[in-house]
């Protein structure tokens, strides 16, 4: 998920480009405006050995700014934490456990994006904070993976994010 700190240069995004082309024929810069920064990939999630079926927690990978939502070190994320996933086209379908928010998986499945979605709205505060009230941003509702061990980890599945 992109840091508040950058933002793709609007030259490199076309106008409604979400709607007009498919994701593989996207620029990089469309591709990074596409993340709504919700930070959902970034939590520790289980996965049962038998069901495959996967729950979310509140525990947040250790570059994830708790605060903000925001990966503190986006662009060099491998570097630190080289099981990252980079999110590509190829690899959606494999990712059952995105957000059903997720504007990747949405416009995968060939739905529109959220109307809270940044570019929609086109106002960060505004965003922000309907993605706080529609349960979406991890902002304030996560703690750090260096501050819980990973036995305690399983006691902290959280239910409000939708797959």
């Amino acid at each position: 998920m992109p840091s508040n700190n950058t933002s793709p240069a609007q030259t490199d995004i076309r106008p409604n480009f979400w709607q007009k082309y498919p994701l593989d024929m996207l620029t990089t810069a469309e591709w990074e405006a596409l993340c709504d920064g919700c930070g959902a990939c970034c939590l520790v999630k289980l996965q049962d050995e038998d069901t495959d079926e996967v729950e979310y927690t509140d525990v947040a990978c250790r570059l994830l700014d708790c605060e903000t939502g925001s990966c503190s070190r986006y662009a060099e994320r491998r570097a630190y934490v080289p099981d990252c996933i980079s999110l590509t086209v190829e690899i959606l379908a494999d990712l059952p456990w995105l957000p059903a928010t997720c504007a990747y998986k949405r416009l995968y499945r060939g739905q529109d994006l959220p109307d809270w979605h940044l570019l929609i709205t086109k106002d960060k505060a505004k965003t922000k904070q309907l993605m706080y009230q529609n349960n979406v941003s991890v902002a304030g509702r996560c703690v750090s993976e260096t501050k819980i061990s990973e036995i305690d980890q399983e006691e902290r599945v959280i239910y409000w994010i939708e797959q």
